[in-house]
């Protein structure tokens, strides 16, 4: 039973992770990158890493796609994925693209090898678990989290008022210098 989540997470996971590629909407496709990222955190979950799952969640499902999404919000990403940037970069993005695959290939070959020089005793024999991590987060830690959260509350407020057009702000201020 365990294969067959593990199969139907990981399947959505990579459906997800084609949408970021092909959306033509931005918002759509970081929406599918959240649906991806969340994917990931459950397959932490079925593998026996909580702690993963909730680092996975909080830091990149959190915070991170908040950052994408005032960058969306702030600029015109249709107008500038129009531009291009480096006029002959592709030649050496691939290049760099098939260094970094055989790389990944050396690592996953030599992936046996590594556990066996480090050995049992280098290994983590106690997990946190969610309960200890939301225990130290919301007693210990409480006033730093809150901090955290309104001060993404009003960069998000923020970003909502610097990407309202211009005639949106217009219409908001009063006529004749404020007076009525």
């Amino acid at each position: 039973m365990e294969r067959e989540f593990f199969l139907l997470l990981s399947g959505v996971a990579i459906i997800s992770a084609l949408l970021v590629i092909v959306a033509r909407n931005p918002v759509h496709s970081a929406l599918a990158l959240v649906a991806c990222l969340v994917q990931v955190a459950a397959i932490y979950i079925l593998l026996g890493a909580p702690f993963l799952a909730v680092i996975q969640i909080f830091v990149y499902v959190g915070a991170v796609m908040v950052l994408f999404l005032f960058v969306i919000m702030m600029l015109d990403v249709r107008k500038e994925a129009k531009t291009r940037y480096l006029k002959k970069a592709a030649w050496p993005g691939l290049v760099v693209l098939v260094v970094l695959a055989a790389e990944l290939f050396v690592l996953l070959m030599q992936s046996a090898k590594i556990h066996t020089v480090m050995g049992p005793g280098l290994a983590i024999t106690e997990q946190p678990s969610v309960e200890d991590l939301s225990l130290l987060l919301f007693q210990d830690f409480l006033l730093p989290f809150e901090v955290a959260s309104v001060i993404l509350l009003v960069a998000l407020i923020g970003a909502v008022i610097l990407a309202r057009p211009d005639e949106a702000v217009a219409a908001d201020k009063p006529q004749n210098g404020g007076r009525r």
